[in-house]
């Protein structure tokens, strides 16, 4: 029987040097209700999944069902020109992203749940496009995970440029994960790396592989729903929703299997065994995980000055607690853990602006800022 390590997220966490996770047994205070305000900048909006930021400063949100929200100077403008999505479940419209070098280019990133190619239902596609006063133009389809599937489950999925140009995002295993995560052949559960034009560049792991599909960086995801370039190393990060137990994050790498559903370290919701392993040859290890899940969905570390006592920390949004969960930082392993914001509603995105401000997506709320008294 696999071992589960119970981890309750109210309490600080401290990990020893073989990463043994335990339980502190003093109660940490949330200071953020010391240090810092939340304040609801941009209302009304029911799922916020995706927000990037404009050079201008002005705002653009991704609402699930289908909507792309312009915020400037306290008004909200749809954008027209929006791709059809598979608004279901999990699936809709989602990540949103500007080309490292947006102020020449004008190139958007946008990941959705797309109704368009084989079968019905809907998968994870990338398309790029420019915004054009109020509308999205020139729209381009980068790459659309196949088959279709009329489940709800898993379709990830944010969007990464690295230090060179390349462009990464995520699709999760929608659901069937005894088929899709392990087989190379097969999208879904996968971490893909793409030119910005949607090329699949040479050196990619897979490119020389009968039947594989020639856009997969690393496989073996579930379902990621954060992802960023770590500023400090370069590196791209993860995390992904484990089943009931066994969020991971992990440092993705260049071909490299992270494990699911041959190992886990959560067991499935009706507390069956999905398998007896949680480590295997040739399968990575996570930096990290969480037992119970906390269901996490949006991650940044943060570098801003604004806020100097997280620094280089990474912050990560908790749907099933409601709250944002700060993760400390020594030689990749995590040493301590709080709890911020607890009762401020479903975390679906954190971000750092370039204006060093943190903001939140909540459900139901909108768009939430973190000030510093």
């Amino acid at each position: 029987m696999k071992k589960l390590l119970f981890i309750i997220p109210l309490f600080a966490i401290t990990l020893s040097a073989c990463a043994q996770q335990t339980e502190s047994s003093v109660k940490v205070e949330d200071p953020a209700t010391l240090k810092y305000t939340t304040q609801v900048v941009v209302s009304d909006i029911p799922i916020a999944w995706g927000l990037e930021f404009l050079p201008d400063g002005s705002m653009l949100i991704t609402e699930k069902a289908g909507t792309l929200i312009h915020f400037k100077d306290g008004v909200k403008t749809n954008i027209s020109g929006v791709p059809d999505v598979y608004n279901r479940g999990q699936g809709g419209l989602l990540d949103i992203k500007l080309h490292p070098d947006y102020a020449n280019n004008g190139w958007i990133y946008i990941s959705y749940a797309s109704p368009e190619g084989e079968g019905t239902g809907g998968n994870t596609a990338i398309m790029r496009a420019k915004l054009s006063g109020t509308s999205l133009t020139n729209q381009e389809v980068l790459y659309k995970a196949s088959p279709n599937t009329t489940r709800g489950q898993h379709f990830g999925s944010r969007i990464v440029f690295d230090n060179d140009g390349y462009l990464f995002f995520s699709a999760g295993e929608r659901g069937d994960h005894f088929v899709n995560a392990q087989d190379i052949t097969r999208d879904n559960g996968k971490v893909y790396r793409l030119h910005d034009d949607g090329r699949i560049p040479e050196d990619n792991p897979f490119m020389n592989t009968p039947n594989a599909k020639k856009a997969i960086w690393s496989y073996g995801h579930r379902n990621p729903q954060g992802m960023i370039k770590n500023p400090v190393t370069g590196e791209i990060w993860a995390h992904e929703h484990g089943p009931q137990g066994g969020d991971e994050i992990n440092i993705v790498q260049k071909g490299k299997n992270y494990g699911w559903p041959v190992i886990s370290y959560g067991i499935d919701y009706d507390n069956s065994i999905i398998t007896e392993l949680t480590a295997k040859e040739g399968m990575e290890q996570p930096l990290f995980y969480w037992v119970p899940s906390i269901a996490p969905s949006g991650l940044a570390m943060v570098t801003s000055d604004k806020y100097p006592d997280w620094k280089n920390n990474l912050l990560v949004g908790s749907l099933k607690f409601g709250y944002v969960e700060r993760l400390v930082l020594e030689n990749n392993k995590v040493v301590k853990r709080e709890k911020l914001f607890e009762g401020v509603g479903r975390v679906r995105n954190v971000v750092q602006a370039p204006d060093g401000f943190i903001y939140l997506g909540v459900e139901g709320k909108g768009i939430v800022k973190v000030i510093p008294n």
